[in-house]
């Protein structure tokens, strides 16, 4: 698969929906995750990421303005031991939940399914890095073509991560009515050699209009060490 330029291609692409993009400096010391919100709808910007133990969590930006939280609101990060877990949903504390109880990333996710919002069926998506060896595991959990009655489980392995590249994935390939599904395998794409150049890019990449919030993890390869850099576009209101 050929690596795409991933500042290009978001620039292109009016909305993507969410995204995830996880991947290992080009020194090879590093391992980056970096997860954005995008929104067309008033209750879907109505959004910031705040930070929570371990992790993040989305939030009403204006909580009077808030009308239905079962989609937009739960915790995009959370991390346990040396397991950082990235999704676009809930499902990331049934990923959680299920190695805490000696299953895995794959089992969690094989008990759920895309999103209830049809036409859209917006698709699952989730990520998860070790903290030491930078392996990294992306999924997809989408309809069948739109179908709403067949779901379809992906899961995308990087074992050994190759210095200076990752991997995209999106709920959506691009804007439209309904808005259609991510296809095919996770984008391979150039990392960059800091964080602070990775979270810029991506900030700068997302359409003006759509984008809401961006989260962005360095991983110390060798210490086990974190650090997060946060974007949100609408501030919130206490």
């Amino acid at each position: 698969m050929e690596k795409i330029d991933l500042s290009a291609y978001l620039s292109g692409n009016e909305y993507p929906g969410r995204g995830i993009c996880i991947g290992v400096t080009p020194d090879g010391k590093q391992a980056l995750i970096g997860y954005f919100i995008m929104g067309r709808s008033a209750n879907s910007r109505n959004r910031v990421f705040a930070p929570i133990e371990g992790g993040i969590e989305t939030r009403a930006a204006d909580p009077t303005k808030l009308e239905d939280p079962h989609l937009i609101i739960y915790n995009p990060v959370l991390t346990l031991g040396d397991e950082h877990i990235v999704t676009n949903g809930d499902q990331t504390n049934t990923i959680y939940d299920a190695i805490q109880q000696g299953g895995s990333f794959e089992s969690g996710l094989r008990t759920r399914t895309f999103e209830d919002d049809g036409p859209n069926w917006t698709p699952r998506i989730s990520g998860i890095v070790n903290a030491h060896s930078g392996a990294y595991k992306l999924s997809i959990l989408k309809s069948a073509d739109g179908n709403g009655d067949s779901v379809q489980r992906y899961f995308f392995e990087y074992g050994q991560p190759v210095a200076g590249e990752g991997h995209f994935i999106s709920t959506y390939k691009c804007n439209g009515s309904p808005i259609p599904s991510f296809e095919g395998e996770p984008l391979r794409v150039a990392m960059p050699d800091s964080v602070t150049a990775f979270a810029q890019m991506l900030w700068a990449s997302l359409n003006e209009d759509n984008k809401v919030s961006l989260f962005v993890r360095c991983i110390d390869l060798e210490s086990g060490r974190a650090g997060d850099i946060l974007y949100n576009k609408y501030s919130e209101v206490e």
